[in-house]
Parts: structure tokens; C-alpha cells; sequence
């Protein structure tokens, strides 16, 4: 009867077999009313043979599920393992410090054999039959499968070939200090272990570059230029005077004078003899072969299948099909629709002259700055103070987890964004940081700081990524999942909810918020407007100062970082549209029983998610909110 065994095993894998004996006992009694219509059917099946038939395709059905569920898990588990150790700069974050005096093996080679991991990782889970996992393994094994999947399609375009920019990079190494617990003797020698081991990582970046001149794999010239006076500030007489030697400049009194004395000279040595030549041995490479080598075009369309390369990391980073031209397009209508709003405000306040002038009024007037980086630095923690008591308006769930306001460290800030996150580590070593930019306060306005501290901070990135983190039954990769369209969809959308929170109060606030919202919707503009359509980097600054009211030197930092990072600015307003689509739709169809608080812990419950799986998700909870209706 393999007719009616197919019919048995399909009805009862959509029971999802194995999750409980409840389960099974539901699913056989769904088995009975297609068995009695085979009976009056067929009228030959015996009360025996249906037992058998039944009892077969159960087990059958139960131990192919088991199979299937032990093998996925033996995928996660292995994949994790192998993650800790191709990654050692991240697995103390996990609680594991046996990677404490490692870099990452940025070697041509190493990231070929990373590849080929990968490639067996998802032979494996491609084997495993879909149907025969319960719900939320099918969502594991789809992350897991995405993550590798876009991991090798970039590897395959060379896209790992391009690992430096003014944000990120070798030159950037002595910020790692600020994501160590650096508390004893062992602690700090694990630290200088990696400064002696330096100079080795900062070879395998100069074959990696190599290899991206040869292969037509170049970063910009227009970022690049920035990076040899990074370096620069690495190349210091003495160890005492670089960047490197802050964790040694005050060593935590636990120590004795003896441990200190002997943890300075050990670092002094490394940070002299060995750091700082590798350095400039770096920068005359930089120098003498990368710059020279690098693009004059901004966009990467100007590389080899170019298009191609952005229409992948396009998709990658929005977790949508949309193609460069509609995302193109829908920057202009969001930036049109946000204009008109910030003319309402305009008029509000009584300006009189356009909003090209009223930007410029913004940026220059001294009322709207601070004087010095500590009150600027002072009135952030004000705000961030005032954000926490008005959570329970908006969710149900809070985070357990901390977090503080950090200023970014004076060596990159001129060259960084106007605030960033750093998320708290796994094991709860480390609370969540919120790194805001105190260089140069003149161009720091204060009505950006509301929208800025709910983006970074609360109910922003610390909410939901400490969420996530606090996540229980679930593998450790989704833990930290990386899904950029719904991390900054969600930290957009939250600007928003700064209203529901009692903030921009004051006219020139909201007109902050309007400006954020802007600012996401023009990076759809102008970062498909580099790297597709050929726009030059001054058209980016001059349609971006037309249309937000940022100040230049924060623009001119932001359309830098959209030339070395293609792509990944097209996710903020991307998931944005999506989670408000959603909510409007809940809204909607459950009208005055809609709890803002339900929707918002059901779309933060199973952490960061691809926009379509996010759709699927709350279309479901949506529809389990009517029926109670």
C-alpha cells in the first residue's frame, strides 16, 4: 500500500512527529478520518494490515525525524567548533579562551580552506530532509545554510580579497583592547602574546592585498588615501607614546609592583622591536604597491563583472531580491516623502527661506553645538538616563544585560561615524558599550542626540541584540546572527518609537529624527548611485548635503564608508520599510485588540532574521491573534 503510506507520513510530518507524545497522539487521530475514507474506499484493508500500516509509517516517520534532527545537530555543533577555531579573535566572547593569543589566519590560504569547510558544511545539511525537522530547526538549518552560502558566494567573487578600508583593518588593531577583560597577570600576557604575533598577521594582509591587485580586487583610491596616516600614528619613537601601550599605561592595582614592572617591560619590547617596524614596513607596501594599484572609480562597478558584485552584496545585505534600480527608486520616493515632512517643521519653527537654508542654519548656528568633547560626552549619558524608564510602554521583555556610553577612542574618531554599538560578549563579561564620536563638537549637534540614543542604545541595537543574546534553545551561531537588514531595520524603526517614548518634544528634534530617517533614505540613492550607476564621489556629497542637513565632515565620512563597505548601507532603510509594512498590517487586521507590546517581543523573539523569514514569522502571529479574537 504505498499509496496509503505516503498519505499516513505526510499528514503526520506536518504534525511534526518527534516534538512530543502529545504530538503523536494528535497527529494519529488526524490519521483516523484518512484511514476510515481509505476503508470505504478501497473496502478491502483489513484491521490488522491498517495497524500495521499506521504503526510502520509512525516509526518510520519518528525515526527518519530523529535521524535528520541528530545529524543537524552534530552540523551546528561541528560548524561551531570549527568557527571558534578559524575565528580566535571572537571566540573569547564566547567564554572560550583558548584563541586569547591568536589573530585570525587572514592568509590567501587559510581563507581558501575556510572555503572548502563551507562547502562541506553545506553538502551535509543539503542531505538532511527538510519535512522531517520540527519548525525552529528548519529556520536553524535555513540560517546556518544562508550564512555559509553567502559566505562562499563572496569568496567566489573576491570580495575577501578588499579586507581593508578607513573603518576597518590591521591598522585598527590596538581598538581590540576595548572588547578584552584585561583583569590578571595571564590576561595581559595573552594580549602581548598577539602583539608579538602582530607582525605574522600583518604578512598574510600584504599576500591578501597582493593576490586583490592581481585578481582586480581593489579598494578605492578615494578611502585607501586615509589608511597611511591611520598608520602614522602607530609609528611612534617609543612604545610609550603609541596606541598600543594604553592598557599598559595604567595597570589595574590588583597587581603587584613586580607583575607590573615585568608586564611593561614585556610590552615595551613587543611594541618596539617588533610592532611598530611591521608597521612601517606595512605602510612603505601601502605605499609603494597598494595605493598606486587602487581604483580612481569609487563604485565597484568599475572592477571585473563589477555589477555583478554589488547586485550580490545588494541582495545579501537586504536579504531581498530587489534589484539596484528599485532600490534606487525607492530611495528617491522615500527622500521626497521625508522632505515634505521636514518642510511641515520648517514652517513650524517660522524659518524664513528654504530648506537648503535652513539646513545650512542648522549646521552652523554655535546654539545647536557643544563647546567641549565632556559636555557633549556628559549630555549623552543624559539622554541614554532618560531612555530606560519608558521601555515598558513599548515590550513586555527586557534584556537582563547592561549597557554604558563610551566615547570612541581619539585614534579613529576623526575618521569614523558619529556613534556606533559594540555588543555586549556571550558569556556576560562584558556589558554592551555605546560608542559615541566626541572629535570635533562644532559639527556634533545636539538635536541628533535623541535620534542617535534610540538608533545605538535602547530600544535600538542594545535591546534587540541583548535579546538575542539571552535567547535559550537555541544553537550559539544564531546567538550572535549578523542579519544586517534586520539589526538596522529594527534600529531605524526604533527612531520612530522614540515618539511613543515621550522624546522630540522640542521642534528641532524631530527635525533630528526626520534628518536620521533621511539620512538612511538617501543611502539608498547615492550608495546604488556609486557602485551601479557610476556616480562620482563629489555627486554623492553634493545630493546628500542637498537633501539632509548632516554636517559635511559626518558626510563626507558616511559616503566614504558606502565606498568601502558596498551595499551594507542599503540594509537600514530596507528593513525599516519592512517591520513598519508589518506593523501597519497588524494594526490593521487586529485593530483595537493590536498590543504594541506583543508585536514588538513576537518580531524580537527568534533574534535577527532574514526579512523573509521575518514576513513568514509575523504573518503567522498575526494570524494566531485573530483567531483569539
Amino acid at each position: 500500500m504505498p499509496f496509503v503510506s505516503s498519505v499516513l507520513r505526510t499528514v503526520f510530518l506536518r504534525a511534526d512527529a518527534a516534538s512530543t507524545l502529545a504530538n503523536v497522539e494528535h497527529s494519529l487521530w488526524t490519521l483516523i478520518g484518512v484511514i476510515e475514507n481509505i476503508k470505504r474506499a478501497t473496502k478491502v484493508i483489513s484491521k490488522s494490515l491498517l495497524t500495521a500500516i499506521v504503526a510502520s509509517t509512525v516509526i518510520g516517520a519518528m525515526t527518519a525525524h530523529a535521524q535528520d534532527n541528530v545529524e543537524l545537530n552534530t552540523i551546528i555543533d561541528e560548524h561551531w567548533q570549527w568557527y571558534l577555531e578559524a575565528y580566535p579573535e571572537s571566540s573569547r566572547e564566547y567564554g572560550d579562551a583558548s584563541g586569547n593569543r591568536l589573530w585570525n589566519d587572514v592568509s590567501p590560504q587559510a581563507l581558501a580552506a575556510r572555503d572548502e569547510a563551507r562547502e562541506s558544511f553545506i553538502t551535509r545539511l543539503d542531505a538532511l530532509e527538510q519535512a522531517t525537522l520540527s519548525e525552529a530547526d528548519q529556520l536553524n538549518r535555513k540560517m546556518l545554510l544562508t550564512r555559509l552560502r553567502n559566505s562562499r558566494e563572496q569568496h567566489a567573487l573576491g570580495l575577501d580579497l578588499m579586507p581593508i578600508n578607513m573603518r576597518s583593518g590591521p591598522q585598527h588593531r590596538h581598538a581590540m583592547v576595548e572588547r578584552l577583560r584585561l583583569t590578571s597577570v595571564a590576561d595581559y600576557e595573552d594580549w602581548i602574546a598577539r602583539l608579538e604575533a602582530l607582525p605574522e598577521q600583518l604578512k598574510q594582509y600584504k599576500a591578501l592585498l597582493s593576490e586583490g591587485i592581481e585578481s582586480d580586487r581593489v579598494q578605492a583610491l578615494a578611502v585607501m588615501e586615509r589608511v597611511p596616516g591611520q598608520l602614522d600614528k602607530l609609528l611612534t619613537e617609543n612604545a610609550e607614546s603609541s596606541p598600543f601601550w594604553k592598557p599598559f599605561a595604567a595597570l589595574p592595582n590588583t597587581l603587584t609592583d613586580e607583575e607590573m614592572a615585568t608586564l611593561q617591560h614585556k610590552a615595551k619590547a613587543a611594541i618596539e622591536e617588533l610592532v611598530t617596524p611591521a608597521y612601517a614596513e606595512f605602510k612603505e607596501f601601502m605605499i609603494g604597491q597598494y595605493l598606486p594599484a587602487c581604483r580612481d572609480q569609487v563604485g565597484i562597478h568599475a572592477l571585473k563583472d563589477g555589477k555583478k558584485l554589488y547586485e550580490t552584496v545588494a541582495q545579501q545585505f537586504t536579504t531581498t531580491d530587489l534589484t539596484p534600480e528599485a532600490i534606487h527608486e525607492l530611495g528617491k520616493q522615500e527622500v521626497a516623502r521625508i522632505l515634505r515632512e521636514m518642510e511641515i517643521v520648517k514652517t513650524e519653527v517660522g524659518f524664513d527661506g528654504t530648506l537648503q537654508e535652513f539646513n545650512e542654519f542648522l549646521r552652523n548656528d554655535p546654539q545647536f553645538y557643544y563647546e567641549t568633547p565632556e559636555a557633549l560626552l556628559e549630555a549623552y549619558q543624559a539622554v541614554s538616563k532618560r531612555l530606560d524608564p519608558e521601555l515598558v510602554k513599548l515590550f513586555g521583555k527586557l534584556p537582563r544585560m547592561p549597557y554604558g556610553v563610551r566615547p570612541i577612542p581619539a585614534e579613529i574618531a576623526p575618521d569614523t561615524t558619529t556613534a556606533y554599538y559594540m555588543r555586549p560578549s556571550v558569556d556576560g563579561t562584558r556589558p554592551g558599550y555605546y560608542y559615541v564620536n566626541l572629535h570635533n563638537p562644532s559639527v556634533r549637534p545636539k538635536y541628533e542626540m535623541e535620534v542617535l540614543s534610540v538608533h545605538e542604545a535602547v530600544p535600538g541595537h542594545h535591546l534587540q541584540i541583548a535579546l538575542a543574546m539571552e535567547m535559550e534553545n537555541v544553537p550559539n551561531f544564531r546567538l550572535s546572527s549578523n542579519v544586517t537588514a534586520f539589526i538596522e531595520g529594527w534600529g531605524l524603526y526604533s527612531e520612530r518609537l522614540g515618539y511613543q517614548m515621550g522624546l522630540y518634544q522640542d521642534p528641532y528634534s524631530r527635525y533630528g529624527q526626520l534628518i536620521y530617517d533621511m539620512w538612511r533614505a538617501v543611502r539608498l540613492v547615492v550608495d546604488t548611485g556609486m557602485h551601479y550607476f557610476g556616480w562620482t564621489r563629489q555627486e554623492a556629497i553634493d545630493y546628500f548635503l542637498v537633501h539632509a542637513a548632516k554636517t559635511e565632515a559626518d558626510i563626507v565620512n558616511e559616503i566614504d564608508r558606502y565606498i568601502g563597505w558596498p551595499g551594507q548601507a542599503l540594509a537600514y532603510k530596507i528593513g525599516q520599510l519592512k517591520i513598519l509594512e508589518l506593523r501597519e498590517r497588524a494594526e490593521r487586521e487586529l485593530g483595537t485588540t493590536f498590543d504594541i507590546r506583543a508585536f514588538h517581543d513576537h518580531l524580537l523573539g527568534a533574534g535577527a532574521i532574514p526579512l523573509d523569514v521575518l514576513d513568514e514569522r509575523m504573518t503567522a502571529w498575526i494570524s494566531s491573534q485573530t483567531v483569539k479574537q
